[in-house]
């Protein structure tokens, strides 16, 4: 099978704290870029391997950043003081990249998974024409009128929120057991030491409410294209939020499939058939909107910070390290990285 290249790096955010990136990489020029945006918990390296590989697989170059406080990023665990603070992470990484050589000529695309659909959305409404489109796999975007908390107990929270905003104290299923279906698949997950697995902090919980209520007043505001896909039996975000948004959005071309049967985990906790099933369906998605016709050139920009990046550089056949030079025209806003990079089969 083809074989692919797999990095990770280290950037710093304008707060000074150190985030985790990678990327999965054909040996050959790719198609398009496609950006992951990861759930809540959640992480890159590990719980979005299997959808970095099969789209860097399938001709895509592939990108993924743990937002502060997650996965391999540094930050009190699970902590969103600002949800805006994640999405302006992810888009100067994300354009960073973009406005890299080789990639200022190719087409966009944000893929995110549950709370991952909140900011794929919101970096679209961010800076809105500079996306060819986004899949968004059981977004977080609305809140279900079956779990919408009463506002007296919103209110309640808000009062004491700056008081206690690390507090772990907001009550929640396992979302664990809820979200993957596959029982093997289900355990794989839960004994990954990356992804959170307490209780949401009392901050967190009034941002992720914040952030979905939003969205939900402003879906008329989509007008990218876009796939949503969600699995009907999904008991943690409710299939009427991904129908909510295809039937507001103001998006001309826009997708919708709901999945019989399956559950939030669409692409990492479901049966093997049905993964493949779902992971054909974006492939093939992002293949009728991926053309030279519709990449939007990136425009380098000068910035004031310093750009210089130290790569260190491993393979199984040669270790080697490698310095990259300042360069002026790229559009890494300040950002010191230390990339590591593997070669692996698209097994």
């Amino acid at each position: 099978m083809e074989q692919l290249v797999y990095q990770e790096e280290y950037i710093r955010n304008p707060r000074g704290v150190q985030l985790f990136t990678c990327r999965w990489l054909p040996f050959s020029s790719p198609d398009a870029l496609v950006f992951l945006c990861h759930g809540y918990g959640m992480e890159c390296s590990g719980f979005m391997r299997e959808c970095g590989i099969r789209l860097a697989r399938a001709g895509y170059a592939v990108f993924g950043i743990d937002y502060e406080g997650h996965g391999r990023s540094k930050g009190a665990r699970c902590y969103i003081k600002k949800f805006e603070n994640i999405v302006n992470d992810c888009y100067d990484f994300f354009k960073s990249v973009s406005m890299q050589e080789e990639y200022r000529n190719k087409c966009r695309f944000l893929y995110g998974e549950s709370m991952g659909g909140a900011v794929a959305l919101l970096l679209h409404k961010k800076d809105p024409s500079f996306w060819n489109g986004a899949v968004l796999a059981a977004p977080m975007c609305k809140i279900s009128e079956k779990v919408k908390p009463h506002p007296v107990i919103v209110n309640i929270l808000i009062r004491v929120v700056d008081i206690i905003p690390k507090w772990k104290i907001v009550p929640t299923k396992d979302v664990i057991d809820a979200a993957f279906k596959d029982p093997i698949k289900r355990e794989e997950i839960r004994s990954n030491k990356l992804i959170y697995q307490d209780k949401p902090r009392l901050k967190t919980a009034l941002e992720m409410l914040r952030t979905s209520m939003s969205l939900e007043e402003s879906l008329e505001e989509v007008t990218l294209p876009f796939f949503v896909l969600h699995g009907e039996a999904d008991t943690v975000t409710d299939p009427e939020v991904s129908r909510a948004l295809y039937e507001q959005a103001s998006s001309v071309d826009k997708t919708i499939k709901l999945y019989p049967g399956m559950w939030h985990g669409l692409t990492s906790g479901e049966p093997d058939e049905n993964v493949e099933i779902v992971f054909a369906d974006i492939i093939a998605w992002l293949g009728k909107h991926t053309s030279d016709d519709n990449a939007v050139t990136v425009r380098p920009t000068h910035h004031p910070f310093n750009n210089g990046i130290e790569i260190a550089v491993a393979s199984a056949a040669s270790p080697a390290k490698i310095n990259r030079r300042k360069q002026s025209s790229s559009y890494l806003c300040g950002l010191r990285g230390r990339r590591r990079m593997f070669h692996h089969s698209a097994m």
